[in-house]
C-alpha cells in the first residue's frame, strides 16, 4: 500500500511500480491519496486487514515528490513542503502494535490547503500548483490534531494525566505539534 498525493502515474498505481520493483507479482497493491494523513490511513487499512486475517503482513509506503507541484515563488509553500518516503512493515503478531486508530476528513475544507487544477485531455487546467492558507491550516490542524489524540489515546485506553507521554521538538517538528501537545498538556521530552 502506498501513500501519496503525487503519484508517478494517472495509473498504474505507485504501488503496482513499487510492487514490480520488487518482484513480488500477485501481491496486493494500492495507492492510497490521503495527502498529509495518507500514511496514517495506510498503517490504519494495512492493520484492519491483518487483525481481519485478509493478510498476516503489509509494506506500508509514504512517498511524496511535492517538487512537481510547487511554485517555487510561493514562499508560503515551497519553504514547507518536500520530497520524501518512508516505509514499514506491519506483520501478525500475539499482541497488537498498532493500539488505536480513527480516520476522520472534512471535505468542507477542501480549499484552505488543494492543488486546484484538473487534469482533463492529458492537460492541467488551471492552477497546477499546490495553494494553502496558512493560518486556517494551522488552526484546522492544532484542533483536529487535539481532538484526534484525545479520541484514539481513550480508545488505546492510555491515560494522559499517567506521565507516560511526552513530545519531542526538533528542528523538523510539524509547526502545530507543540502547540497540539500543549493543549494536551504533554510535557516537552528532554
Amino acid at each position: 500500500m502506498l501513500a501519496t498525493s503525487t503519484p508517478d502515474l494517472i495509473f498504474p498505481s505507485t504501488a503496482c511500480l513499487v510492487q514490480a520493483e520488487l518482484d513480488a507479482g500477485g501481491a496486493a497493491a494500492f495507492d492510497v491519496q490521503a495527502v498529509c494523513s495518507g500514511f496514517v490511513y495506510g498503517l490504519a487499512v494495512a492493520d484492519s486487514m491483518i487483525r481481519t486475517g485478509v493478510y498476516r503482513r503489509a509494506l506500508v509506503i509514504g512517498a511524496e515528490i511535492f517538487s512537481r507541484i510547487l511554485d517555487w515563488n510561493d514562499r508560503t509553500t515551497c519553504v514547507l513542503f518536500g520530497d520524501g518516503a518512508g516505509a514499514v512493515v506491519l506483520e501478525a503478531a500475539d499482541e497488537p502494535g498498532i493500539l488505536a486508530a480513527r480516520l476522520h476528513a472534512d471535505g468542507a475544507q477542501s480549499r484552505i490547503l488543494c492543488t486546484p487544477g484538473v487534469s482533463r485531455r492529458a492537460a492541467v487546467h488551471g492552477d497546477p500548483f499546490l495553494r494553502m492558507d496558512g493560518q486556517a491550516v494551522f488552526k484546522l490542524a492544532v484542533n483536529v490534531l487535539d481532538s484526534s489524540a484525545r479520541e484514539v489515546l481513550a480508545d488505546a485506553r492510555v491515560d494522559l494525566e499517567g506521565g507516560r507521554l511526552g513530545w519531542s521538538r526538533t528542528r523538523r517538528t510539524c509547526a502545530s505539534s507543540a502547540p497540539t501537545a500543549r493543549k494536551l498538556g504533554m510535557p516537552e521530552a528532554r
